[in-house]
């Protein structure tokens, strides 16, 4: 596997590299040696599996606050998604600042994506399947989320319209309520959803 960072610091793109033959291919998606050179290695304590039946499903963007922040190995094993991540850390010069990634069954491209940022997704095509892994529990009172197409984040979404949507997500916070709120994601949530105030 290639393991090259991209523009935002911590993020990085990983290829894959398929041995092929008559009978198919095998290819390495997980090498901890490879990781340690980067400093990627994690405890990884949940998988999870993410099925999106229509072009134009639209996730996120998705969060969770301090202590129960989670980084994430994403691979796309059917299909193609448009994947978008957004910092959110504190004190971080990119603070705000988004970048996106195509990844599908065809560039075999995962993405590490540390903790401290917002994900997002687009499929670009029915029937697509997300692989993740994640360094923490899911915890569902500490889960924030921003309007995937809060202006003042500007993201480029590569479809125009069509899209399919949950009502918790049409229903996401500003990211100007976010930041006058919380200011950042390491604003720490208690296990009843509450901000701990410093």
């Amino acid at each position: 596997m290639l393991i090259k960072k991209r523009k935002l610091k911590g993020i990085f793109e990983i290829d894959l590299e398929p041995h092929i033959d008559k009978r198919g291919l095998f290819m390495r998606t997980y090498d901890e040696k490879a990781f340690k050179q980067y400093g990627l290695q994690r405890n990884w304590v949940e998988e999870n599996h993410s099925f999106s039946m229509k072009k134009g499903t639209i996730r996120g963007l998705h969060f969770q606050f301090s202590p129960f922040l989670e980084a994430k190995l994403i691979r796309v094993v059917q299909g193609k998604v448009f994947k978008v991540y957004v910092d959110l850390r504190k004190n971080s010069t990119t603070f705000g600042k988004w970048e996106s990634i195509i990844l599908s069954e065809d560039n075999k491209k995962m993405l590490y994506v540390p903790q401290g940022f917002a994900l997002g997704m687009c499929s670009l095509t029915d029937n697509s399947v997300v692989l993740y892994k994640m360094d923490n529990y899911y915890t569902p009172k500490a889960q924030g989320t921003i309007k995937w197409d809060d202006p003042d984040i500007g993201i480029k979404w590569p479809l125009k319209k069509g899209f399919i949507i949950s009502d918790k997500d049409k229903e996401a916070m500003s990211f100007k309520e976010f930041f006058r709120i919380y200011g950042s994601i390491d604003s720490r949530i208690n296990n009843r959803g509450a901000r701990i105030l410093k």
